[in-house]
This record gives C-alpha cells, structure tokens and sequence, in this order.
C-alpha cells in the first residue's frame, strides 16, 4: 500500500527494514510499559510491579528447554568490556560465557554446536543487546564422569 516494496530490491534492504521495525516495535514495548525500571538479581521490575526475567535468565532458559543440558553456565562478564565500541555507555547484560553441556551436541562439529546455540539465542544477540557470547560446547561424554 506505501510502495515499500517497490524501493525494498534487495533482501538486505529488506532484512534492514525488518530490524529497524522490529527495533522501534521493542522500544515502544518498553516506553510504554513504565518509563522508570529498576533492575535486581531476580530481573527487572518495572512500574506495574511485574518482574521482567534479566538476558542472563532468558538465555539460560531458552538453552535449558531446548538442549536438556547435563550443565548449564552463564556467566554475564560484560563488567569486562564496559567501554568499547560493542558496549555503549551504561549498557549491561551485554557479554557472557555459555557453558553447555548436552546430547543435542552428538556428532555436531564445533561450528554446527555454536550455530545451533546462536540460533536459539536470536532474537537476544539481534535485538536484545547481547553483543558478544563466548561459548564452550560439549557432549556429557568429552566431559566424562564426574569424580
């Protein structure tokens, strides 16, 4: 109806626009849900009082129900990169350490395991502001048992 698809050639012009809307659509989300948040351990509370789950939460959950791991680790480390380009000013929750261990691994190479990982974990490193993971994935048997 606006001509959008006409000016839209090209699946990288129309995979920006996607993420554009997409953006504007959460920031929207999240003006209109309380302009004062306060952040805790358990997440973040906004003005109706409603916690709201923290990334480190929602990446730990995402991965739990979809790999069944033998052990889970996610550990937010972006204290560390407080500063550079990737973390903007007063940012948080932004870098992590994903350690997982699960048979949904099995006779996938590294690649495959970290991609099958970024995947689940979309919506988190495109929109969500995780900018960077640092994974370390394996299967229960190239742990071993435990002692």
């Amino acid at each position: 109806m606006l001509g959008f698809k006409q000016s839209l050639t090209t699946p990288s012009c129309r995979h920006g626009v996607r993420t554009l809307l997409k953006r504007i659509e959460k920031t929207l989300q999240l003006y209109s849900t309380s302009f004062s948040m306060s952040t805790t351990a358990e997440g973040t509370t906004g003005a109706s009082g409603k916690s709201m789950p923290t990334k480190k939460q929602i990446i730990e959950k995402k991965l739990a129900e979809a790999l069944a791991p033998a052990l889970l680790e996610v550990e937010d480390v972006s204290y560390q990169h407080a500063g550079h380009a990737g973390a903007p000013k007063g940012s948080s929750e932004t870098h992590f350490n994903v350690k997982v261990v699960s048979e949904q691994f099995q006779g996938r190479n590294l690649l495959k395991r970290h991609r099958l990982v970024y995947d689940l974990l979309r919506d988190e490193l495109q929109e969500g502001g995780v900018h960077a993971l640092s994974l370390n994935t394996k299967t229960p048997a190239e742990v071993g048992p435990k002692p």
